[in-house]
């Protein structure tokens, strides 16, 4: 993970910038991790200034509260788009905790933005470096380059996986195929360049609310290819994604044990360490030690 934030950010749900109710409800959600308030593509043209109006209003309230909220980030126009501009000067204040960066091709995209950043931080009395990016991958082409956008910027804390669009480009049926089977090279890929740059990795949204076990299943898969989180569109998805991405209690005890079992050979001089007929070697204690310390972080 990145050095701008020790905290796994599992649950990431799209809150659409110009409903003031639902950007409300959204910041009293306890169990939600982190709010995308939206400018983009879940805002009609003419409702874009009226949500970055309400976002506004929104983040100036929380910056003056104490009350807790999940992370406070904004969904912004495209860099290049003759929007983002406006939605940049509209919600960098300090309310904002960071910002998402939608169809990001290249590093370069990232640089635009830093740039608008470093200028406006000092100018909203905001501490400099303070707005994260959580950095949307939504094209072949950014796949691709998926290292070398979450390396461009300290800012970047993770990519986050945009599947709708990603599977308009490659011409795939309207309809999912199960657990997202028919992107999971993909989302393999897009997986394997965010830990090279050492960030998180936010799989898309499950989109049918009228199936909840198909969202739990493909929230599990997320998991196991190696997802740390998971976007969603409705508080009822909170639950299963938070509970998908966090060690369970079975497999924070295997690790005790793995660990103990190695430590106590260690301490008997033992070359080679064996467990539940499994060879024990540093990696896999590595792993083990790092399930704990994540199972820590999320009081679990």
């Amino acid at each position: 993970m990145s050095n701008q934030t020790a905290r796994l950010l599992r649950s990431w749900m799209f809150v659409p910038g110009h409903r003031q109710k639902m950007i409300e409800k959204s910041f009293g959600l306890t169990k939600l991790d982190a709010v995308m308030l939206d400018i983009e593509d879940g805002v009609a043209p003419a409702e874009k200034q009226s949500a970055r109006e309400q976002i506004a209003i929104a983040l100036d309230k929380a910056a003056a509260s104490d009350a807790r909220t999940p992370a406070r980030y904004v969904r912004i126009n495209a860099v290049g788009h003759e929007r983002m501009i406006d939605d940049v000067a509209a919600v960098v204040r300090p309310g904002l905790e960071g910002l998402v960066l939608p169809k990001v091709n290249s590093p370069e995209d990232i640089e635009t933005v830093e740039e608008y950043l470093d200028r406006m931080e000092p100018e909203k009395g905001m501490e400099r470096n303070s707005t994260r990016l959580l950095v949307a991958i939504e094209s072949p082409r950014g796949l691709f380059r998926a290292q070398e956008i979450a390396a461009a910027s300290p800012r970047v804390i993770g990519l986050i996986f945009g599947a709708e669009d990603f599977g308009r480009e490659l011409g795939l049926p309207l309809q999912r195929e199960g657990e997202a089977r028919d992107l999971l090279y993909a989302r393999s890929a897009f997986v394997c360049g965010a830990a090279a740059a050492n960030v998180q990795a936010i799989d898309g949204v499950w989109p049918d609310l009228n199936d909840m076990d198909g969202c739990v299943k493909f929230a599990q898969q997320a998991r196991l290819i190696g997802f740390s989180g998971m976007s969603l569109i409705h508080p009822s998805q909170i639950d299963a994604v938070n509970a998908a991405f966090t060690p369970t209690a079975a497999e924070l005890d295997y690790c005790r044990k793995v660990i103990q079992a190695f430590d106590e050979a260690q301490a008997r001089g033992d070359g080679a360490v064996a467990f539940g007929g499994q060879l024990l070697d540093l990696p896999i204690i590595e792993r083990a030690r790092r399930m704990l310390a994540l199972a820590e972080s999320l009081g679990s």
